[in-house]
């Protein structure tokens, strides 16, 4: 019989519907079982469970959000609503490794720090073969970025698994809700946590992102990721996502002039879908 912690797992979603399966039924194999999971589901209706479905509840809200995705109020209203001391934020693209629960747990009762979990990137086709779920590990590879880090920087800070008590997330402030759409609310975040004199610690608690084809510079969100972008640095006096930022300047879609982007043009359709990689 499985121990149940007194942690509850937080996700939000917005039509992500199999991903979230795969999720909940990674949660289902962990050798230790939060007490809930809570959904918001973004600007969709919930969708339904059988109460017997899973060995733990799952609590589900939905969220209309104006002007695009709010995904800092999402992430706020989560944790706002659970009813554990002590929550793990998870990507719903994430799905958790079996001893997820366990990692985290030692750290459940510390104060004032943030906790980052590591992710590993499912290859495409993962889940091609019928015992796919006990495959994770070899059909994964780490993260390019932080693969060597022992330990992550703030500016490394992301929200696709980590975890950290109700007081400490008040104390950061939350995720700042003026970001909407893609980009810099996990900066903002990691940001906001330093300036709190939150630690930042990182931990084995392993999760394995799902493969989907992805946009590589991110076109298809040119313009949240500009607006976002002079929103942090008006806040912070630094540029987030420099490596987005610069590509989108070489393509000729903007400048930086006088600590502003100047928008030359936006990308057509034609360009975006050319950005999508398999």
């Amino acid at each position: 019989m499985r121990s149940t912690a007194p942690i509850s797992v937080l996700t939000i979603v917005h039509k992500r519907h199999h991903a979230l399966i795969n999720l909940l039924n990674g949660l289902a194999k962990n050798s230790i079982l939060p007490v809930e999971i809570m959904i918001v589901f973004i600007n969709e209706r919930a969708y339904t469970f059988r109460d017997d479905e899973y060995p733990f509840t799952i609590n589900t809200i939905e969220m209309e959000t104006q002007g695009g995705l709010n995904l800092g109020e999402a992430r706020n209203m989560a944790i706002k609503s659970s009813s554990s001391l002590f929550n793990i934020f998870l990507d719903v693209d994430c799905i958790p490794a079996q001893n997820l629960i366990e990692q985290y747990l030692p750290y459940s009762n510390k104060k004032n720090v943030l906790l980052s979990g590591r992710v590993r990137y499912l290859k495409k086709g993962f889940a091609d073969k019928s015992d796919w779920m006990s495959q994770l590990m070899n059909n994964s590879r780490p993260d390019p970025v932080r693969k060597d880090l022992d330990q992550y920087s703030y500016e490394l800070f992301w929200s696709l698994n980590f975890g950290c008590s109700k007081e400490t997330f008040n104390k950061i402030g939350g995720f700042d809700q003026n970001y909407i759409g893609y980009g810099a609310e996990d900066t903002d975040f990691g940001f906001s946590a330093r300036k709190k004199r939150i630690a930042h610690i990182t931990i084995d608690a392993l999760a394995f992102h799902q493969y989907h084809p992805s946009y590589k510079p991110p076109l298809n969100h040119f313009k949240s990721i500009v607006i976002n972008a002079t929103q942090f640095f008006q806040k912070w006096g630094v540029w987030p996502m420099m490596g987005w930022l610069n590509k989108f300047n070489e393509s000729g879609f903007i400048i930086f002039e006088n600590n502003k982007i100047i928008i030359l043009r936006e990308p057509s359709k034609q360009e975006i879908v050319a950005s999508l990689t398999e």
